[in-house]
């Protein structure tokens, strides 16, 4: 009989052993109210940097019409409002409790500029070129099909819009590799199950880069996808990755 380890890996290929979106959708609603905790502890902080350096690869214009994909609990929303207060931004996700998460920090914080939606990221509730621009953190791998998404993301943009995308990547060097694979598959899984309440979720969660598109076949799917100048930013040795691409 397989371990859950090698059925949660078999998950993230493209034929899974179950429905990857309910999996991923109940994954994330369980660990949805340390999900902030966490990744804080697990990167030192450093989640809040990339997600800097992804918003100034966006570039977006003065009181632009944003898209969060896949926002989980708002971080990305945030800091496009901290970035420019007058930005109109749409979070999407198809995870409720992490969305009701997100609601209540806007709530605290008297953010009105920002609205989180329910919906798939492979099919958009929204009409051909709503936004000035699509940014995505941390989710990609998590995808049912990648392709279809990023071909849905292109459909929402206007002309002239980027959409980024933040995630964990493959590093190029080995050496590097090895080290960051030792605490992203050895150690993530203990201490984000301390600490976010869910050893399993933190253990499919690394599982899910095995079977993802390393940062230049990331790129090419990019560009397979009608994205124009795609192209990439390597963080961390390569082991973070800001991919970007133009409508």
């Amino acid at each position: 009989m397989e371990s859950k380890l090698e059925e949660m890996a078999e998950i993230s290929t493209g034929n899974p052993v179950g429905d990857k979106g309910a999996f991923v959708r109940d994954m994330f609603a369980t660990i949805a109210p340390r999900y902030d905790r966490a990744n804080r502890v697990l990167t030192g902080g450093l989640d809040e940097i990339w997600r800097r350096r992804a918003i100034a690869l966006l570039a977006p214009a003065k009181g632009a019409r944003l898209l969060d994909l896949c926002c989980g609990t708002g971080d990305l929303s945030f800091h496009l409002l901290r970035h420019d207060g007058a930005a109109r931004v749409t979070g999407i996700d198809f995870c409720e409790p992490m969305l009701a998460q997100a609601r209540e920090r806007a709530r605290r914080a008297g953010i009105e500029g920002a609205e989180f939606l329910e919906g798939d990221v492979t099919a958009l509730p929204f009409p051909d070129e709503s936004f000035d621009g699509a940014i995505m953190g941390f989710s990609s791998r998590n995808i049912v099909d990648l392709d279809r998404s990023l071909q849905e993301i292109r459909r929402v943009l206007r002309p002239g819009a980027r959409f980024v995308n933040l995630d964990v990547s493959k590093a190029p060097n080995r050496l590097w590799k090895r080290a960051f694979d030792f605490y992203f598959y050895g150690v993530v899984p203990t201490l984000g199950g301390w600490i976010g309440g869910s050893k399993s979720a933190y253990s499919y969660l690394p599982q899910s880069l095995v079977n993802h598109p390393n940062a230049p076949a990331l790129r090419d799917r990019f560009t397979e996808a009608g994205f124009r100048d795609a192209g990439y930013l390597a963080l961390m040795g390569g082991s973070i990755a800001v991919h970007y691409g133009t409508r």
